[in-house]
């Protein structure tokens, strides 16, 4: 069996999630995969686009592409963004799912993106949001030296909050009007009651 892991927001395979799980797998004789989204594995994104929480498209080609590559069961495990963009895929996906994986988990999947991105604005988890805003902003200024005109260093450098920095970057990168309309279109909730895995209904 192959254990496939989507990291959750600016994550990677040094995450210490991502270890403890590929950890697991090897005690269990499972093999296990990390897939970095584009830019989070120390290898820098050449493609004006980036990664965002609403890519099911790229994370069904992956999955896809492993499927080809690999006789044995696929399961697949999603943490925070990736636990969203995995059941955004497996509603989508509907009952075809079965067809490329065996299971999926999602662990701590932000499933309504407006009331955590909100949340994520507010107390305590503000500490949360300076650090994946450390790492995101840099990416994103790096990406202006050979993308000068995606979008507005300055706005990017003020951004705060998730919500200012997804207005500025991840929505018009993506299609997306503005912040509110990506997370709205790509949250994984509406998608939720559509998750099946052969005639099963995954709760």
């Amino acid at each position: 069996p192959l254990v496939v892991l989507f990291h959750g927001l600016e994550g990677c395979s040094a995450s210490h999630y991502a270890h403890a799980l590929m950890h697991e797998a090897g005690e269990r004789r499972c093999r296990a995969a990390v897939v970095h989204f584009r830019g989070c594995g120390g290898t820098p994104n050449r493609l004006p686009r980036a990664y965002h929480s609403g890519d099911s498209a790229e994370l069904g080609w992956m999955l896809r592409r492993l499927r080809s590559l690999c006789e044995g069961p696929i399961h697949a495990v999603g943490v925070s963004l990736g636990g969203n963009v995995l059941l955004k895929w497996l509603g989508e996906q509907g009952e075809a799912a079965a067809s490329v994986i065996a299971s999926a988990a999602a662990v701590s999947a932000p499933v309504d993106l407006t009331a955590a991105g909100d949340a994520l604005g507010r107390g305590f988890n503000v500490v949360y949001t300076r650090a994946f805003l450390a790492t995101l902003k840099r990416k994103s200024l790096d990406k202006l030296e050979h993308h000068p005109q995606l979008y507005d260093a300055g706005r990017v450098r003020r951004a705060g909050t998730l919500r200012a920095f997804d207005d500025v970057v991840t929505a018009p990168l993506h299609g997306f009007r503005d912040a509110d309309d990506y997370w709205t279109r790509s949250s994984a909730k509406p998608w939720l009651s559509r998750v099946r895995l052969s005639d099963e209904l995954v709760g």
